[in-house]
């Protein structure tokens, strides 16, 4: 029996000074060996080493570099630019764990009746290394109910592991362009509104955490455009106290994990 033949994947790379890391992001993609990828980089215009590092890949990638409106505008340039059946966006900084696009392609081209799916994630630090194990085996945890309900309590869906077919971007369309935060959040909650989410529970890709990343710098600001978006989603005075009660309990458990670190590292230093 012949296998289905796998879709067409289109991944975009939104990027902005991420020089330091977008070799990697870029090599994990092509690594994968997909047998039909198109990969789309949007650069909003960087002033350090990205375009040099783009300029080495001429001819495997197609890129644009000009000055953008943030991140979710380059997402959106990029979906009226891919020619995928599948699409996803992996951000400059982040990598696929090898095999995570066949594993996708023949997950679409076996289940043609799934219109969107996401995998597991890891998290890895600046070096590559992997990081917050608990935070990772928690979003598994929440992967496993795989409610939309629970979904909009708290957001258990990793970005980099998570791709849709063409006709989900045709209805819901693009990325909120006036979130600076959880853009993807909010686009998953969207997206359930109308599909089935399916979960492939295998690790797909890895996403990285260092001090110029957006999950770099105030978990509270992002929480609070987190909570803004469930809101939309939900007038459920109920699901929206949980909601908030739950990004309480993760900021209170982020300063924790902070405060040993930094005591930690001065013991270090002291010694």
């Amino acid at each position: 029996m012949n296998s289905p033949t796998l879709p067409r994947i289109t991944v975009i790379t939104p990027s902005l000074n991420q020089g330091s890391f977008i070799g990697q992001t870029i090599d994990s993609v092509l690594d994968q060996s997909y047998p039909d990828l198109e990969y789309i980089i949007i650069d909003g215009g960087s002033t350090d080493n990205t375009l040099a590092v783009l300029k080495k890949y001429s001819g495997r990638i197609s890129w644009v570099s000009e000055e953008d409106a943030g991140q979710s505008n380059a997402i959106n340039k990029g979906l009226r630019m891919a020619s995928g059946e599948i699409i996803t966006y992996l951000n400059s900084d982040d990598i696929y764990h090898p095999g995570a696009l066949t594993a996708v392609g023949e997950f679409f081209a076996s289940h043609p009746e799934v219109a969107w799916l996401t995998g597991r994630c890891r998290i890895i630090d600046i070096c590559g290394a992997e990081i917050r194990r608990a935070i990772t085996l928690y979003k598994n945890f929440w992967l496993l109910t795989n409610s939309h309900r629970v979904l909009q309590i708290l957001d258990f869906i990793s970005q980099p592991a998570t791709f849709w077919r063409r006709e989900v971007i045709d209805e819901i369309g693009e990325f909120d362009e006036g979130l600076e935060y959880a853009m993807d959040y909010d686009y998953s909650l969207r997206v359930g509104e109308k599909f089935k989410l399916r979960v492939l529970h295998k690790y797909l890709a890895s996403y990285r955490i260092h001090p110029s990343s957006k999950a770099g710098g105030s978990a509270h600001a992002q929480f609070e455009v987190d909570f803004e978006i469930a809101q939309r989603y939900s007038s459920s005075k109920l699901i929206q106290n949980l909601h908030n009660l739950h990004n309480f309990l993760i900021i209170s458990t982020y300063r924790i994990l902070l405060h040993k670190y930094s005591q930690r590292t001065m013991i270090i230093s002291e010694s």
